[in-house]
């Protein structure tokens, strides 16, 4: 049953975790989990004519991925390949994916054209309930109609729709006009119409991911922020609200970050969390570039930390909080990963096979695409690369 919300926010409010220089400092003394090379045959794309980015797939409201005529739904970033793949992000809608074996099934955009209230949209989580056929997509919508591709004001939306199987691939239909799930009011995390950081370093208040807690049923969304009254410009967050009610249809109040980076990284992006054995995982995504000078420098990888509860207080996994790095010769071949609840762990293609060569003059090596799925194994505050998922 979900507890009461003001008791939510009283929970919530007290704690903050802090993820320290000191912590990400560890990295070098410990063996580097590095994940396996990507070669050509894994850079293979999904849709010829579209670059693909940031994948997650449709979860049931316990997390675990739902099973869909025959296999599974996906979410994936998408555009068309420009000369310039970072252009990308200026254009960027949301494409939904069909998997049924290893062969992959392009459904067309999850959204209809206008249904967007910004100018692109980017990544977020959708939750599915299979008796009744509901699929609600939480996502961030950036800019706003009549502003230019250089502003990157990020909004956090949910809408609803209801899956069909109707046509030759599922699809998703019947989306409900978007609803604010949180606004932003300045108090916990930089307002974006405000200050929107600089090409490269931008503020963040996205990638919205449910979560509901199996210990009460409280039902939350974490996201990438910026820390307001910051004592640095490199000041990522994990974000956290809390549902209004059960399943966050009457939107969420907006509550202290879950985990704070003030002083070591700009961005932990694409947060999100499973729960096994008791504990409360938390992983998100930083690349090397976004660590504030100075200060130790973790690889481009998968992070992440454990606690007692969804509140925490959080342990960096470890003892630094890296869980999966891209290896020391392709150091940006891969981005955004997410661990399932099988810890099997999904990610993309980013710049692969640069032997050291400036990925800027590389179209050809960006991969664009979905990249091979990995497996960890998680025992307490440690974590392990398997490998390749069988």
């Amino acid at each position: 049953m979900l507890m009461p919300v003001v008791a939510n926010i009283a929970k919530a409010d007290a704690r903050t975790s802090i993820w320290t220089a000191e912590d990400v400092a560890r990295i070098a003394a410990m063996p580097l989990p590095q994940a396996p090379l990507i070669g050509a045959e894994d850079a293979r794309k999904v849709i010829a004519a579209l670059d693909l980015w940031d994948i997650w797939p449709l979860q049931n409201d316990d997390g675990s991925v739902a099973e869909v005529a025959g296999g599974t739904l996906w979410l994936i970033l998408s555009a068309p390949c420009l000369d310039d793949p970072n252009l990308r992000h200026d254009v960027a809608r949301t494409r939904l994916l069909h998997r049924v074996g290893e062969a992959w099934h392009d459904c067309g955009n999850l959204f209809p054209d206008g249904l967007n209230p910004g100018t692109r949209e980017w990544s977020g989580s959708t939750r599915f309930d299979a008796k009744t056929g509901r699929v609600t997509a939480f996502f961030t919508a950036t800019g706003r109609p009549g502003n230019s591709a250089a502003n990157f004001e990020q909004r956090l939306f949910q809408t609803v729709g209801t899956l069909t199987l109707e046509g030759p691939h599922p699809f998703i239909t019947g989306w409900s006009m978007p609803q604010e799930s949180v606004i932003n009011d300045g108090r916990y995390y930089v307002d974006l119409t405000a200050d929107q950081g600089l090409p490269g370093r931008i503020r963040g208040f996205r990638d919205p991911y449910w979560f509901r807690d199996p210990a009460d049923g409280s039902g939350w969304l974490l996201f990438t922020g910026s820390l307001a009254g910051a004592s640095s410009e490199y000041c990522g967050v994990v974000g956290l609200a809390a549902a209004r009610d059960a399943d966050g249809d009457a939107g969420f109040d907006l509550l202290p970050p879950l985990v704070n980076a003030d002083g070591l990284a700009n961005e932990m992006e694409r947060p999100h969390m499973i729960v096994r054995d008791g504990l409360y995982y938390l992983f998100w995504s930083s690349q090397h570039n976004v660590f504030a000078p100075g200060s130790p420098a973790g690889p481009t990888g998968l992070y992440g930390m454990v606690g007692p509860t969804m509140l925490g207080p959080f342990t960096p996994l470890n003892g630094s909080g890296l869980v999966i790095a891209n290896p020391v010769d392709e150091p940006r071949q891969a981005y955004c990963w997410q661990v399932l609840d099988t810890l099997d762990v999904v990610s993309f293609v980013d710049h692969w096979g640069l032997r050291g060569r400036d990925p800027a003059l590389h179209r050809a090596q960006f991969g664009g695409t979905i990249a091979p799925m990995l497996k960890i194994a998680i025992d307490g505050e440690t974590t392990n690369l398997l490998g390749l998922a069988g």
